[in-house]
């Protein structure tokens, strides 16, 4: 039988750091759609990474969201692309583990199992619910239903890895006004995947649009709703999460980490890298304390000053890189175009406004 690594079965293992130096090796080549990470995630898959998410009784190892979230922070200064698609399982698995369709529970126990197994992806299309093409007129994507099931008809506009999926859970709204979510089969008739997108970064998440044309969909499949706002009853925070918040930091964290690196040998350097690592531990024990449930700050404040440190501290390890961070195939170039992702990436519109603020330099 073939060997497999231990468990990160808690954040404070030393496998943790093993998995992650396999991540940042290969961080560089999952920089364009022909290239899926699918050894960085069959990696993950391997030391437990996605058993965090589940309760213990689901075959997990129950992390609290404080752990989860120094997980996100590890993983993510090694390799945002991997880590973000996680975050799209992770978002649909979330709110599969929250359903209450009774009918829904045997494909859930199923759909789970596979994961684990790492014979089965799934994957999320909900941002036409909370940010995306939400100034539109008429929903982007609709659902009918009917004594056999539901019919969807539309566009979910941003699905990441949906060409590698085996199931969807999708968002959709009735002529009601009233939203669904359904756990799609990607092979279902009537669904085209369309080809990923080329991002300025993360290209490799294979991240894109899915069609839905007439697509039936059984009872059996539908996940929480109808409800006129099915996110918030469906088992997760809306835009603006700590989970964005922590891969943001953990994005400034290799950014800063590099700085101090360079400081070392360039005393002009040393006062900017110690003042960008204050800055990221009081962003850290903010972030925590969130995960602890403590109410120190809004999600929106949290996300707009780790915005602000992401794109600041990598900028500035573009100016310690030189010229050479310029160069195609840099870590630090790679990093400010990562940053910039932080900017559109379920970001609501009290975050936006802030950081547009801060742009033009308008002080609250």
């Amino acid at each position: 039988m073939p060997h497999l690594p231990p468990q990160i079965d808690q954040p404070a293992s030393p496998y943790l750091a093993e998995l992650c130096e396999q991540l940042a090796a290969q961080s560089a080549a999952w920089d364009s759609t022909q290239n899926w990470p699918r050894e960085s995630l069959q990696a993950c898959a391997q030391y437990g990474v996605f058993r965090w998410f589940l309760p213990n009784e689901k075959g997990g190892f129950g992390w609290t969201p404080r752990e989860i979230a120094t997980g996100y922070l590890a993983l993510g200064a090694a390799c945002l692309t991997t880590t973000f698609v996680i975050t799209q399982w992770v978002a649909a698995v979330k709110r599969l583990l929250a359903s209450d369709c009774e009918d829904f529970f045997p494909l859930r126990q199923q759909v789970l199992e596979a994961c684990l197994r790492g014979e089965s992806h799934v994957t999320v299309g909900i941002s036409h619910l909370t940010t995306s093409r939400r100034h539109l007129k008429h929903p982007v994507l609709r659902v009918r239903a009917k004594e056999q099931g539901y019919w969807l008809e539309g566009l979910s506009p941003w699905v990441t890895a949906a060409t590698f999926a085996d199931h969807m859970l999708i968002g959709a709204t009735q002529d009601n006004g009233e939203q669904v979510l359904l756990l799609v089969p990607t092979c279902s008739s009537g669904i085209t995947v369309e080809p990923p997108q080329a991002l300025v970064a993360l290209s490799a998440s294979c991240t894109g649009a899915v069609r839905f044309d007439n697509v039936f969909v059984p009872h059996s499949h539908l996940v929480a709703g109808p409800h006129p706002n099915v996110l918030k009853t469906s088992g997760s925070p809306g835009a603006g999460g700590i989970q964005t918040s922590s891969l943001a930091l953990a994005l400034a964290h290799a950014a800063i980490t590099f700085l101090q690196q360079q400081a070392e040998q360039r005393p002009e350097l040393q006062e900017k890298a110690a003042q960008f690592d204050q800055q990221w531990q009081v962003a850290r024990e903010q972030l925590m304390r969130m995960a602890d449930g403590e109410p120190v700050c809004s999600n929106e404040d949290l996300r707009t000053d780790a915005n602000s440190l992401v794109l600041r501290s990598t900028q500035a390890a573009l100016v310690a890189a030189k010229g050479a961070g310029f160069v195609e195939g840099h870590p630090v170039g790679r990093w400010c175009r990562e940053a910039l992702f932080f900017l559109v990436w379920s970001c609501p519109q009290s975050v936006q406004d802030a950081n547009l603020c801060e742009l033009v330099g308008i002080s609250d």
